[in-house]
């Protein structure tokens, strides 16, 4: 079977307070990640967003499946309309006053008979954009209003 995980690796220089924020609070979340209105940090919470390329918009639904404070976040991840569902999970560890980061996003493979959009190479690019450019620009300009 083919690889079908997506792991990001990322220690920011950011306090881990900053990062969780980031990642758990929607007005924060707009302004690296996706506009998501109906964003609330509960278990069992549903959410949706709108993204992709320019000539191709998905919509996303996603479910809170796991929180831990400052530790983790985990929802599914799938597509209206669209066959599959994924895992994506966000770990923090705290390490001298900076902040360990993992993404993982694993069961790609059950969005395989989607098409070009849905393959490994696009969820590698994209969250390889996401994480190491956004979210590290995002946290560069956010670590000392902490």
């Amino acid at each position: 079977m083919p690889h079908t995980t997506v792991i990001i690796e990322q220690t920011f220089n950011a306090p881990i307070a900053n990062v969780w924020k980031a990642l758990t609070q929607k007005g924060e979340m707009e302004k690296w990640y996706f506009n998501v209105e109906d964003f609330s940090l509960e278990v069992g919470n549903k959410f949706h967003f709108t993204a992709g390329s320019p000539e191709k918009q998905y919509l996303h639904l996603c479910e809170i499946i796991e929180v831990v404070p400052e530790k983790k976040l985990s929802y599914t991840w799938k597509y209206d309309g669209y066959a599959g569902c994924s895992l994506l999970t966000f770990k923090l560890i705290e390490q001298d006053h900076k902040t360990y980061f993992k993404l993982t996003h694993t069961d790609l493979e059950t969005f395989a008979e989607n098409g070009k959009d849905f393959e490994i190479t696009s969820f590698n690019q994209g969250w390889n954009h996401i994480i190491n450019t956004n979210l590290k620009n995002y946290l560069s300009t956010t670590v000392n209003n902490a």
